[in-house]
């Protein structure tokens, strides 16, 4: 019986790039921020599971040699996955605040509703950002 490959922190860190690489231009995009303010929770479900898929495909159909039940898990969930999808939504929503960008595309609304279009338009970024951490993530 084989002994589960363990996620190291280098494979998180090639994710981080790559995630934080392919998100930057989409949060400083109006266009991603309108799209956001237009969305309605069946859109954003439909994001988060596009971004899921994308993520799961990339790291385990994309790749044959590894395999998700002989990587180490957290309740069935490989540890790998779980990173990505963290990065993902993560990378994006780090640059989102730290470029103020909630701030400057929907100044206007009052908190409740900046924090919830803030979260549809990190799930539109998250798309690419998937991408560019599954794509670092098999590369390295």
């Amino acid at each position: 019986m084989k002994e589960r490959q363990k996620h190291k922190l280098a494979d998180t860190a090639q994710q981080i790039v790559g995630g934080f690489l392919l998100s930057g231009p989409f949060v400083v995009t109006q266009e991603v921020w309108a799209l956001a303010l237009n969305m309605t929770v069946f859109h954003n479900v439909f994001l988060v599971c596009i971004v899921a898929a994308i993520g799961y495909g990339g790291l385990y159909g994309a790749d044959n040699d590894r395999d998700p039940s002989r990587e180490a898990a957290v309740a069935g969930v490989p540890v790998r996955f779980i990173s990505v999808l963290l990065v993902a939504f993560g990378s994006v929503g780090t640059l989102a605040i730290a470029v103020t960008a909630p701030d400057q595309f929907l100044g206007e609304l009052p908190l409740a509703d900046q924090m919830v279009v803030t979260f549809r338009a990190i799930s539109v970024g998250a798309v690419f950002s998937v991408v560019g951490a599954v794509t670092t993530d098999s590369l390295f």
